[in-house]
């Protein structure tokens, strides 16, 4: 990986650190994966890649060539063709294009035929989450002109934990409540919520940090900033009292 390329990653992981909208961190991706992996053009789907249901999400500036599709379009890049086939039958998550799992079928199918239509693009690159099974979730990068190359293959499979930690922020932050007017007097920087998460599902330091991507050391500053803020003294009080005040899953939160 470049120094460039580098460089926007972590502006990419430091802006989804510090976001505590789940719905703004795969837009936030969305906008950088394309430039990253060589593309021109991004879709996300976090549910399952079938025709039937989910919702795509799209990187900027190409939402308005999807306002128009009709439900038989949609299904097609709901589909995830050929990608969502390709990794059900096997357990490897390496990023792969599409003319490499379909061959001499590409070009001539649905698929194909609509995105260039669409977005005049030739070719897709899929990258799955790394660790999803079964639903296949995850993007596929766009491109017109030339296949992806194997550089930028392995680029986008260096990408791939990334992609997770996103991802599991997201779900993170959308398993918390709705705060009390109390619980917002807490005033947890987005780090220190994602930490307390992690306590209430009874991690050690150790686990958060190799979780993260943090030192133990930097897990205990967070621990105890987080007891400074919510007057706790111990794991499990702290765990009690976040849970009342609404501010990770578990009791009930207050009521004022």
């Amino acid at each position: 990986m470049g120094t460039t390329a580098y460089e926007r990653v972590l502006s990419v992981a430091v802006s989804a650190l510090h976001e505590r909208d789940p719905e703004r961190l795969w837009p936030l991706l969305a906008a950088e994966l394309p430039v990253l992996c060589g593309g021109d053009a991004l879709i996300y789907k976090l549910d399952n890649w079938n025709e039937s249901e989910g919702t795509l999400g799209l990187s900027p500036g190409v939402t308005a060539e999807f306002v128009a599709l009709g439900d038989e379009d949609a299904a097609l890049l709901r589909a995830g063709y050929p990608f969502a086939r390709h990794y059900a039958d096997r357990p490897d998550r390496a990023p792969v294009t599409a003319g490499r799992v379909a061959g001499r079928s590409w070009p001539g199918s649905q698929t194909a035929r609509l995105l260039d239509d669409l977005l005049d693009v030739d070719h897709v690159l899929g990258i799955p989450l790394p660790q999803s099974t079964t639903p296949v979730t995850g993007c596929m990068v766009y491109r017109s002109g030339r296949d992806f190359t194997d550089d930028e293959l392995r680029l986008a499979e260096q990408l791939q934990p990334l992609l997770a930690a996103v991802e599991q922020q997201r779900q993170l932050l959308r398993r918390l409540d709705a705060p009390s007017e109390e619980a917002a007097d807490v005033a947890l920087t987005p780090r220190e919520t994602t930490v307390l998460l992690l306590l209430g599902d009874a991690l050690t330091a150790l686990s958060i940090g190799r979780r993260l991507g943090i030192s133990e050391r930097t897990v205990h500053k967070h621990i105890a900033n987080i007891y400074r803020k919510l007057g706790t003294h111990d794991r499990v009080s702290t765990v009690l009292r976040a849970q009342r005040l609404g501010l990770i899953p578990g009791a009930p939160a207050a009521r004022p």
